[in-house]
Parts: C-alpha cells; structure tokens; sequence
C-alpha cells in the first residue's frame, strides 16, 4: 500500500492541473486580505467608504437648498455651484467625481424633494462617492421627515436595531465563506483525484502489473486513497497558516483539521466505490459529481453541516455538538471503508466492454 502511495504522490506532481488547482488556492489564501476587500464591496460597498480619507469635489446645480449645508459639514466633500451642463461637461472630463441637480422645491412643500444625481459609471471612486453621498442624502430626508412630521396622521412605530460590529462584511466574508470553502476546496480536489488515479489503472492497463505483486486489489484501492488524503492536512493546514500570516485569528485549527480529514475521507472513499464500479474516468467523474452535490444540497440542509462547523470552531464558538458531528463523520467512514474493501476485492481488473 505505501508504494502505490507513493506511486501516485510522485505522478500527482506531474499534473498540472492539479497544481493550477493548488497554485489557485495559495493565491486565494495568500491574498485574502486583498480579495476580501474587493468581493465585500460588491455585496457591502459601503465598507468601502471608511478607507476614503479624501475631499472629493462636487458640482452642485439647481436652487439653494440645506442639502448644501449638509454636504460642506460632512466634510468629505468639495462643493462647487455650477450650471448643469458645465457640471455635467466636467464630470465627464473627471474633474468632478460627481454632479447633483436640486430644485427649488421647498422643505414643508407638498410635493416630494426630487434630486437628480450624476456619476460616472464602473469606477471604483465613483463607488466611495455614491456611499459618502448617500450617507448625507440619509440625514437631508431626516430633516425633511422633521419638517413634514405634522402631516402624517399615526405614529410610526420605532425600531432599534442592535448595534453594528465592527466591519461586518470583513468578519462575514472571511468566516462564513472563505475560511470553509478554501479548506474544503483540497476535499473536493482529493476525491477528484481518487477516480483518476483508479480509473487510469483500467485504461492503461496497468492493474494487472500491480496485482502480479503480492499486493491486493484491496491494498492498491487504499494505497491511492491515504495518496490522495495524505493532500488534505497539508494543503489546508497551508491555507490555515497563510490566513494567519494575514492577521486573521483562527481558533480551534486542530478541531478544524480533523473536521476537514473526516469529510474528506467520505468524499474520497465515496470517488473510490464511483470509480471502482465504473471503470472508465468520464463516467465516473459524472455521476461522482452529481452524487456530490446532491450530497452537499442535502447536508447543507441541516444548520449543524461541516460549512457552519468549521466557522463556528474557526471563531471560537462551537459547542460540544463538534464532538458529535465529528463521530458520525468518522462512523460513516468506517462503513463506507468496509464498503470499499469489500467492494475491492470483488471488481474485475478488466475495463468495461472487455
């Protein structure tokens, strides 16, 4: 068993698309501070505006109005009284970051305030300056709520909302999406890796070599799963350090390690009975992927899976219920283990059609 493992670490450092693969997450992982400030701005980009320490200049066209006041005292912009179409014109050339229109509707008007707002489009600045203008935009419609508060006919009701912590797009980013998807990512690798490393025995017909040794078809099966296993610990164990070395804390990486070993195995042991049944890699990878994502669908059903139990441990606030998550996992692979020697040692050396 341990020269088939070893068989196949050294083929394995031949693939280069497996090396892209783990070329990809050393990159994901080593950048994670980069990346997690460009993906939270597409779903938060609010969390953009606070490192923005600039006085962005602004055209302002139309009647006077408080909404002027409000932009010069939040002092993070520079504003400029313009015609439109000389503000407009200056937009465009970019040297303004953006143009409003405001008419001279009054505040206790009865008719609605309507503001007319210009930016340029795809630009990352243009982004910081619609957040810092929405923030003044906010406090104007406060003081016209103010103002126009003797017309409404009921109380609204008052919500208090519990305050915010601090940067939680970050927080949300970095343990509920990349710490469990880049430690899974080397899960979904190995058990990608155990069809082809079986299913190639088939086509090259190198099986029968192998069997004339004294090893087993059995032996060989779990010579090529610890091969592709043995990748697990080591790659997420590198993506764990390399968060480190970003200065973001992980608690509890010895739980999450095991946790990762454990789905691991199912999910590898799982692509050794596809590809043992199968024989042929096309097929195989196939109606292994299927499998899986009906897998995944169905644990992700459960708010106790292994993507909630990793952030949980990786945060410091897992519960004892790890421990039973963690025996299953490791039952279910005890089963699917027997199943796969069994099953081992039963298959034909001959690829399907032969």
């Amino acid at each position: 068993m341990a020269l088939v493992m070893k068989k196949d670490l050294r083929s394995l450092g031949k693939e280069r698309t497996i090396l892209l693969a783990i070329l990809l997450q050393l990159f994901v992982a080593l950048f994670s501070s980069f990346l997690m400030v460009g993906l939270t701005s597409m779903y938060d980009p609010s969390s953009l505006a606070r490192f923005s320490g600039v006085k962005y200049q602004v055209g302002y066209a139309g009647e006077p109005s408080d909404l002027e006041e409000f932009l010069v005292e939040s002092n993070q912009f520079q504003v400029y009284r313009m015609d439109l179409s000389t503000a407009v014109a200056a937009l465009g050339e970019r040297k303004l970051s953006a143009v409003m229109y405001v008419p001279g509707t009054g505040k206790d008007a009865e008719d609605p305030v309507k503001i007319t707002l210009y930016s340029l489009q795809n630009d990352i600045q243009s982004t910081i300056v619609n957040v810092k203008l929405k923030e003044v935009f906010l406090d104007y419609e406060e003081e016209l709520r103010h103002v126009r508060s003797g017309r409404l006919d009921l109380a609204p009701v008052s919500l208090e909302f519990p305050a915010s912590r601090a940067g939680p797009g970050f927080y949300e980013f970095i343990f509920g999406l990349l710490i469990p998807l880049l430690l899974f990512m080397p899960a979904i690798i190995s058990a990608a890796l155990i069809i082809d490393l079986v299913t190639e025995e088939y086509q090259h017909h190198t099986l029968e070599t192998l069997l004339s040794t004294p090893m087993t078809m059995a032996e060989v099966v779990w010579g090529k799963v610890a091969a592709c296993l043995v990748l697990v610990p080591l790659q997420a164990g590198t993506w764990l350090l390399l968060l480190t070395l970003n200065r973001i804390y992980i608690a509890n990486i010895l739980q999450i390690l095991l946790q990762v070993v454990s789905f691991s195995l199912v999910l590898v042991l799982i692509g050794a009975l596809t590809a043992l049944y199968y024989r042929e890699r096309t097929a195989a990878q196939f109606i292994f992927s299927t499998a899986v994502v009906v897998l995944m669908l169905l644990v992700l059903a459960f708010p106790g899976n292994p993507l909630n139990i990793i952030a949980l441990l990786a945060t410091g606030s897992a519960g004892m219920e790890q421990w039973a998550i963690l025996g299953g996992t490791v039952l279910l692979c005890g089963c699917l283990g027997l199943l796969t020697h069994a099953f081992a040692g039963r298959v034909s050396t001959r690829p399907p059609g032969e």
